[in-house]
This record gives structure tokens, C-alpha cells and sequence, in this order.
């Protein structure tokens, strides 16, 4: 897959997430949010508190698995310290590391509170 190919996959990943957050009354703070090397991809905030979401759209499900491993997950909750750092009215709100899925442009599948960080 070339690069323009997988970029253009991301965007339309991210935006059925986007439409799927909203629905569920999610706001969309910020997307593909950089800061230096830390990235996240979606940052969404509901009464609950604050999601920091990690998208994978792949277009066969055997890519998925293994897609949101450890390594990833430690670089999705120091950008989101990183985020909170500069953005104090949130960092008393709980914070959520969610997954959406998106197999070939079908449904979105959301998984809320896909993984809770244990390590420092």
C-alpha cells in the first residue's frame, strides 16, 4: 500500500470515528494532535472525562491484532500526559485510553477504556 493510499485510509477512519464519538455525545477536542514526536489521534472529551483515541482502519481484519500492543500504548499515554500537561482545565477530569477499529470501511467498532495504563 503507498503512502497516499494509507494517509487517505487514516483520514476516512478518523472521521467515522469522529461520527461515531459525536453520536454516542462525545465533543472532538482535538485531531491528529503533535507535539514534537507524541501523537494521538483523536481527543475527545464527554461527561465521563477526557478519551484519548488510538484509530487503526485497516483494510483486513488479520492486520488488527497486535495493532494497539504495549510499545503503542506507552507512546498513546505519554503523549496524553504530555497533552494534559498544557491543557490544565482538563487534568482533573478522568482521563480514558479508548480503541476504534475499522475493518475496510465498515462500521466502526468503539471500544471504550481499551486499555487502563499500569505502567509508570
Amino acid at each position: 500500500m503507498n503512502a497516499s493510499h494509507q494517509s487517505a485510509l487514516g483520514r476516512r477512519g478518523e472521521q467515522q470515528a469522529c461520527d461515531l464519538l459525536v453520536a454516542k455525545g462525545q465533543t472532538v477536542l482535538e485531531r491528529n494532535w503533535r507535539s514534537g514526536h507524541r501523537e494521538l489521534d483523536l481527543i475527545t472529551l464527554d461527561p465521563a472525562g477526557v478519551h484519548f483515541v488510538e484509530v487503526k482502519d485497516r483494510t483486513d481484519e488479520k492486520f488488527l491484532a497486535g495493532s494497539v500492543d504495549e510499545r503503542k500504548q506507552r507512546n498513546i499515554v505519554s503523549a496524553a500526559r504530555h497533552y494534559l500537561a498544557s491543557h490544565a482545565a482538563l487534568r482533573e477530569l478522568e482521563a480514558f485510553f479508548d480503541v476504534v477499529l475499522i475493518v475496510d470501511g465498515q462500521q466502526p467498532r468503539y471500544y471504550p477504556q481499551a486499555f487502563i495504563p499500569y505502567f509508570v
